[in-house]
């Protein structure tokens, strides 16, 4: 067996494999950090319904406060 057979027999899988393993992280980073982002934005919602909540009880007690 050659050099160069024995290159595209052991060189080439292992090179492809690195590729492979590479793009399925990426991929996996890409999708995680989505995931992140949406999650970030949900909560942004829920804690900006939550002081709207709190600002709507706290008008109410201070016009009762007030009477």
């Amino acid at each position: 067996m050659t050099n160069l057979q024995l290159y595209l027999a052991i060189g080439v899988p292992v090179v492809i494999n690195s590729i492979v393993t590479v793009a399925g992280f990426i991929t996996i980073y890409t999708l995680l950090n989505q995931r992140m982002t949406d999650l970030k934005d949900i909560w942004r919602a829920e804690l900006r319904r939550v002081e709207d909540v709190l600002d709507a009880r706290l008008k109410h007690l201070e016009e009762i406060w007030e009477k």
